[in-house]
């Protein structure tokens, strides 16, 4: 990323991406980078869930002093912070088909537990194995909340569906900046985290947090 592109990136309002994980935040990651953001990923891997909800949202805030931009959990669940703490911010709802949603994030993180799982759907759904309505429920009751509290701010709020077709012109035309010559990039599929080089980025991402973006491993 050069300076002047960095520099330019600095006087822009910050950007948050509120869809959960498994929407298509690594792609809107690795698109806001393109356009120059400097965007943080999952922070507070090391709290507990109660640890969360108690520091979560002074995390991401503090976080914030080090970037434009953020996507991945737990961002999304303090969008209403977020937005207090930096008025004039950007917000964007990554969305996806739930039933897709849901098959996908149990494909990922399968019947493990985690604090971040028991934090956002229940200690007694902590890993998405067998807990398929709690996960669709709070999935579906979150992107209502976001879009009800947003409805009277479309200058702030933008929805993309990358599964059908969002891309650059949403994205582009939302931030107000010029379209890069780069395709939108399409991230963390399937077939992408088969590969050895997916696995090894992966492990040093779980061991170093934000601090390594995914791109930068």
């Amino acid at each position: 990323m050069n300076t002047a592109m960095t520099m330019n990136a600095a006087r822009r309002p910050k950007v948050f991406c509120i869809g959960f994980q498994k929407t298509g935040t690594t792609s809107l990651y690795g698109a806001l980078t393109t356009l120059g953001y400097r965007t943080a990923a999952v922070v507070g891997r090391d709290l507990s869930a109660s640890q969360l909800q108690d520091r979560g949202a002074a995390l991401c805030i503090e976080t914030m002093a080090d970037y434009d931009a953020a996507q991945d959990m737990p961002w999304p669940l303090f969008f209403r912070q977020l937005d207090a703490a930096f008025p004039g911010s950007k917000f964007i709802l990554t969305v996806r088909e739930p039933e897709s949603w849901y098959r996908s994030i149990d494909a990922h993180f399968g019947a493990e537990p985690t604090a971040m799982g028991a934090f956002t759907y229940g200690d007694d759904a902590a890993a998405p194995t067998g807990a398929r309505d709690r996960y669709i429920a709070t999935y579906t009751a979150h992107n209502e909340t976001v879009r009800s509290y947003f409805a009277d701010r479309p200058d702030d709020f933008l929805e993309m569906d990358l599964a059908r077709g969002d891309g650059w012109a949403a994205l582009c035309g939302f931030l107000e900046c010029d379209l890069p010559a780069a395709p939108f990039p399409v991230r963390n599929r399937r077939e992408d985290r088969a590969t050895l080089w997916y696995r090894l980025r992966r492990r040093l991402y779980l061991l170093f947090g934000h601090r390594i973006q995914p791109e930068e491993v």
